[in-house]
This record gives C-alpha cells, structure tokens and sequence, in this order.
C-alpha cells in the first residue's frame, strides 16, 4: 500500500469516527424527552381523569405507550450494540445500522404521540371527528418534518 492508499484509510476512518460520534449525540438529543414522554403516560394511568375516559381510548393509551417504548428500544440500541459488539471502534455498518434505528424509532413515536393527542383532544373537545381530525393532522406533520422533508432536501 503507497502512502496516499494509507493517508485514504486514515482519512476515511476519522470521518467515519466523526459520523459514529454525530449519530450517537442524534440519539442522546432525542431520548430524554422520549423517556420524559414515557413517564407522564405511565402516570397518567394513576390519575383520576384515566378512570373517565372509554375503555376503549384506555387500551389506546395502552397501545401508546407501548410505541413509546418501542421508540426508547430503537433509540437506545445502537448504544447497546456499539457497547457490545464494537467497541472502541466505529465502522460504516455501525453508522448505517444507527441512522436506519434513529429513523425507525420516529415511525412508532410518532404513532404514539398522534394516538395520546386523539385521546387528549377527545377528552376536551368531546368530538371523536374532530380529535380524528387533529390526532390526522398531526401525523402528517410528523410525516412531512421527519420523513418527506429530508428525502425531498437530499
């Protein structure tokens, strides 16, 4: 190997150091605030107001919390298997592997999120067309930032 093929591998290893670094703070940014996201609806279940809502938007409460801690799972991962599987190293797999996770993780949580909003929208406007309406909107929010945004930026 000539010394510009090594300088090459040099090169590409920092940036690939630098990419695993990134990836992991995307991750770090967005955890909290799943896990705080995580924690009002386990509490919600203990407050009063949870007894008055249907059976039905119960087990849709149900359903997203378990999309919430879905999202945690995916989010948190690429920690787990750098920690396990590479450590002290970061490869291009791992960076793909952690930008796929993060990606993945924004379908549940947002999932999650629109179905608590319909909940919440239910119980103070006592319209289940016009909470369906805004629990709609704001996943195609979510669709459109998350998702449409960045392919149609690229």
């Amino acid at each position: 190997m000539d010394g510009r093929e090594e300088n090459f591998s040099h090169e590409s290893g920092k940036q690939t150091q630098k990419l695993a670094r990134g990836a992991i703070e995307e991750a770090r940014m967005v955890l909290p605030g799943i896990q705080a996201l995580f924690g009002f609806q386990l509490i919600a279940v203990f407050n009063n107001r949870f007894l008055e809502i249907s059976a039905f938007e119960q087990r849709l409460h149900l359903s997203a919390a378990l999309l919430i801690a879905i999202a945690i799972a995916l989010i948190m991962t690429p920690a787990a298997y750098h920690r396990q599987a590479e450590p002290r190293t970061a490869t291009d797999f791992f960076v793909k592997l952690t930008s796929i996770l993060i990606t993945a993780a924004m379908v549940p949580l947002m999932i999650g999120l629109c179905l608590d909003v319909y909940i919440l929208a239910d119980l103070i406007l006592d319209d289940v067309n016009a909470s369906l309406w805004i629990a709609s909107l704001l996943l195609a929010f979510f669709a459109a930032l998350w998702f449409l945004l960045p392919n149609v930026l690229r």
